[in-house]
């Protein structure tokens, strides 16, 4: 029974890694990050192997089997943490403030963020759009900073990928 067990658990260890790597390699891809989606595809596909011939060895073994689909659904999750962490790339930041849009944008910039103000009306008025593209690790720092002036503002933020020149905080 002990080798049954410790075989599942071999294969949802090498699940996990799979699809960790399955999910980086993606972001690569979607990145253009040609070397590392290559690098993360060879040992995702190694590691693939691995875990199904282990699985193949066995069918009868449910424990394999849960094992296998238990170490794909986690690998998402790990995958996703991983990638939350190393947080590679950039992000548009779009923030709308009713009445501090001068002040925050100033505030940005003070802080080494480029911020273009863009008047606009709102709902309930007037407002200023603030454009801020920033590394993906500087987002929780610029939210912390508008906050800092105007805790009403929206903020929303989209991937993207940069294309040609610009201002971008190291």
């Amino acid at each position: 029974m002990a080798s049954l067990v410790l075989s599942a658990l071999f294969i949802f260890t090498l699940r996990v890694i799979d699809v960790a790597l399955m999910t980086l390699r993606m972001l690569m891809v979607v990145r253009g990050r040609k070397t590392l989606a290559w690098l993360f595809g060879f040992i995702q596909a190694f590691v693939f192997v691995l875990a199904l011939r282990q699985v193949l060895t066995d069918l009868s073994n449910w424990l394999n089997l849960i094992g296998y689909a238990a170490g794909f659904a986690t690998g998402n999750v790990v995958g996703m943490m991983i990638e939350e962490r190393i947080a590679l790339g950039h992000t548009h930041l779009r923030i709308i403030s009713t009445g501090r849009g001068a002040e925050v944008a100033e505030h940005l910039r003070a802080a080494g963020f480029a911020a273009t103000e863009i008047p606009g009306r709102g709902m309930n008025g007037t407002v200023t759009v603030i454009n801020c593209s920033v590394l993906r690790k500087s987002v929780e720092e610029v939210r912390r900073l508008v906050e800092e002036v105007d805790p009403q503002a929206m903020i929303t933020a989209e991937d993207i990928r940069p294309v040609r020149r610009g201002f971008w905080r190291a």
